[in-house]
Order: structure tokens, then sequence, then C-alpha cells
């Protein structure tokens, strides 16, 4: 099965690292230019510089490959829009968008804040809409794409603590179908990657009984790798998958069948 890239664009949000890095670098290698979109905060969304994206960009680049990086910030739609027309500028088109960009603000509902519940709907749910409605019209007047969501085993099955996150990540499952029944008779398909436990800059921090606690629930008994979600997205991003939209591929361990 070919997975050539050869020809097309890519913006990767959220890439300066972890899972999203990994999308990045293996659309990169398949022959994909790529915009390495990331605000460069922390975890939970403060902060933020440009040197992250510029770094991957860099490797990008250093392995052969053409990159641009980018440092919107996926809540404001005038930094979306500008994100896109120096993609335009630059390339012409825009065949792939991955809507990865994500932060953490975990707290039982009880001792969440309403700020910190709404700055996650922000990044994760308002921050897909975003991106995804930035390119849509594109996207339709080339007779071509491949929008891409990141939600999560959380947003499938819940997880203590986190309802901020689950709210968003059970959103843009809904958005996915939604959007691939729209989007399907201009020949651009819509899919969405829930990853279970991987080891990212999110997860490197968790004590090892946690760790270990969690590993006792998955049935292939560890956690999963970057390269693992990133071999489903380039999957689903490429011409082998114009007959799957509207799909929610779940990249576990097996937790959810």
């Amino acid at each position: 099965m070919s997975l050539d890239f050869n020809g097309k664009v890519a913006i990767v949000t959220g890439s300066g690292g972890g899972i999203g890095k990994g999308y990045a670098l293996e659309l990169a290698k398949r022959g994909a230019k790529i915009v390495v979109n990331d605000l460069g905060g922390s975890v939970d969304g403060t902060g933020g510089s440009l040197s992250a994206a510029e770094k991957v960009v860099e490797e990008i680049k250093a392995a052969g490959g053409e990159s641009i990086s980018n440092g919107a910030s996926v809540t404001d739609m005038s930094q979306v829009e500008e994100m896109v027309k120096q993609t335009m500028d630059t390339w012409g088109r825009i065949d792939i968008l991955v809507n990865n960009a994500g932060i953490l603000r975990d707290k039982s509902f009880s001792k969440v804040t309403d700020e910190d519940f709404r700055l996650v709907l922000e990044v994760h749910l308002m921050g897909t809409v975003n991106c995804t409605k930035a390119v849509w019209d594109i996207m339709k007047e080339q007779s071509y794409g491949r929008i891409l969501v990141t939600s999560s085993s959380s947003g499938v099955y819940g997880n203590f603590g986190q309802t901020n996150y689950v709210a968003s990540k059970s959103g843009v499952i809904g958005m996915t179908k939604v959007w691939a029944r729209e989007l399907g008779k201009y020949n651009i398909r819509v899919n969405a990657v829930a990853p279970g436990f991987i080891e990212t800059d999110m997860t490197k921090n968790l004590p090892e009984k946690v760790v270990q606690l969690m590993n006792d629930k998955v049935p292939l008994r560890r956690w999963g790798k970057t390269k693992d979600i990133a071999n489903a997205y380039t999957f689903l991003a490429s011409e082998n998958a114009s007959y799957i939209s509207g799909a929610v591929l779940n990249v576990d361990g097996g937790v959810v069948v």
C-alpha cells in the first residue's frame, strides 16, 4: 500500500512536540509540505514561543523536506485565517488539515473554575471549528481534502477529573460525523482518531504507579507510542482512505472495541 504525499500540503496544529510532531514528521517523510503550527505554550496553555515549531521545521528541512512554522493560536480566528493565508501564499493549496492543538487543565467538576473549563473548550473544540472553517472553502474549490480531528479515548468513555476535556473530545466526534456528511460530495474526507494512553509531554510526569495502573487496563499491556498514532493519521490522510469518512479510529491498545 502506497502512502505517497508528494505535492500535498498539510497544516498540523499543535505540532511543536508530542503526537502532533509525530504526525508532521511522518507526513513530511512521505513527501508532504508541512505547516508546523504551535503556540509554544505549556501543557496548561500558558506562555508561548515559536521555538518549538521552528525546531520541528529545522528537523524536516534537515531530512530534505519542505516546511514553514506558524505560531497562531487556534482560539483566535483572525490568527487562524492568517495561517491559512500564509500557507496559500507559500504553496497555493491545502490538502490536509490535522486538528491536534490541545491543553489540559484537569480538576474534578466541583473544583474546576469557569475559566479553566472554558479555555479547554476553546482550544480543543473551538480550535477545531476555527481551523476547519478556515480551510473549508479552499478544499471545496479544490474538490479534494482530508480533515483529521483529534479526539481521545476519554472522549469515548469518560475519565475522572476531565469534564472539560471530555466534553471537548466528545464534541469533536460529533462534528466529525456532521462534516463528513456535508463535505462528502466534494471529495473531502473527515475522520477522527481517538488515542488512548500515549507517551507524550502531557503524560511524562505521571507517577509510576499511575502508569502501571493504566497498563493493567490495556489489553496490549503497554502505552501507545507517538508512531502508533502517526501511522493511523497517515493512513486516514492518504488516497487509500478515500472510502472512509465520519469514522472514529480508536488507537488505544484494544480498550475500546
